[in-house]
Formats: C-alpha cells, sequence, structure tokens
C-alpha cells in the first residue's frame, strides 16, 4: 500500500507575517520558491500515482515545482475559510478577542468571497479527500498539495480523530509528511520534513 504525500505550499508574503490566509490567493515569495523546488529530489524516488492539488496558486505552483506534473486541482483542498478573519494576524484578532483560539473558537462570518467555515466543515471536505485517495493507494503513493491547516485537519481525520485534533501537528510551509499505515493501523511515517537546500 502506498502512502498519502502532504506537501505545505512554500512560503507566501502572508504566511512570512502570520496573516491567516484562506481563499486570497497570493504567490508564493522567492524563498517559497526555492523550498518547492527543493522537495523534487524527494519525490523524485517516490512511485506518485496521482497528484491533487488545492486550486490556489500557491499550491499549484509549488506542485510544478516540485516537478509533480499532472497534479489535478481539488476544490476540497482549499485551506479553511478564516470568514471575517482573512488576512488578519492572531495578535490583531486577539484585540478584539483576547483568548480567542481558531481551533477552539473558529472564525466570524466575513464577506461573499469569505463566508467562513467551521473546523467540522473543514472535516467534511477532507473526509471526501482521503474517500477518493484511499483507493489510488493500491498502486502507490498519493500526494496532496495545499495549506498548512487544511493538511493538519486532513492528518487528523486520517488518524481517525475529531478535526479539531489537527491542533496537535504543526506544520511549516514547504515541508513533506507521509501518512501511511503499521499492522493496517493509520499513523504518521514521517512530519514537517524540511527539503534538502
Amino acid at each position: 500500500m502506498g502512502e498519502v504525500i502532504l506537501l505545505r505550499h512554500g512560503e507566501t508574503e502572508w504566511s512570512l507575517s502570520g496573516q491567516h490566509t484562506g481563499r486570497t490567493d497570493i504567490p508564493l515569495t522567492t524563498q517559497g520558491e526555492a523550498h518547492a523546488k527543493a522537495l523534487a529530489p524527494l519525490l523524485a524516488r517516490r512511485q506518485i500515482v496521482a497528484v491533487f492539488t488545492s486550486p490556489a496558486r500557491r499550491a499549484v505552483t509549488t506542485a510544478s515545482l516540485a516537478g509533480l506534473d499532472h497534479a489535478k486541482p481539488d476544490p476540497d483542498l482549499w485551506e479553511w475559510d478564516y470568514g471575517g478573519y482573512e488576512g488578519m494576524t492572531t495578535p490583531q484578532i486577539q484585540e478584539e478577542r483576547p483568548d480567542w483560539y481558531l481551533w477552539r473558537d473558529g472564525v466570524i462570518p466575513g464577506n461573499a468571497e469569505h463566508p467562513g467555515e467551521t473546523v467540522e466543515q473543514v472535516g467534511q471536505r477532507v473526509d471526501q479527500v482521503l474517500a477518493r485517495v484511499a483507493p489510488l493507494l493500491d498502486d502507490g503513493d498519493v500526494a496532496l498539495v495545499a495549506h498548512g491547516h487544511v493538511l493538519r485537519v486532513l492528518t487528523a481525520r486520517y488518524l481517525r480523530l475529531e478535526p479539531s485534533a489537527g491542533r496537535l501537528f504543526r506544520l511549516d510551509t514547504g515541508t513533506m509528511s507521509t501518512l501511511g499505515a503499521e499492522r493496517d493501523e493509520p499513523v504518521i511515517s514521517s512530519w514537517n520534513f524540511p527539503p534538502s537546500t
């Protein structure tokens, strides 16, 4: 059985500044592009039978620079929709809600482009991704190129945990992680592996 390869997109200006970046479509920084390219040698050793990416250009670009050709956009891999908190940093949000914590308190509704969603709704989206990926693993690895929070929720669901357990899995930009199995139980095979530079 193959593994699920998780790639968090490379650095952007907003990830660098700590701004919540859900559906805002911004490009990679030069450093983000370099980290994406550095993932290519790691991926070249794998038998990857399918690649799915968030429709966001930061994810699509990361896949391309990492040498993952023929990636298929999957809208269920979009980042968590942060609603009214889109573009804000945690300290900015905590000016109005001092004890705010995304994984516990969620987001507030935003405009039509950023209506917001709950962690449970993100969990429902990634459950659909995992259901589509599962049969493909019989033939090899499947790569998913997306965003920090959505991949953390996906990891929780892969491990049969509640979506909010994604809070336990820190995931940096431009990194690779793998999900596999041990004695038919889902496990994390590797996590937050930095690209070779």
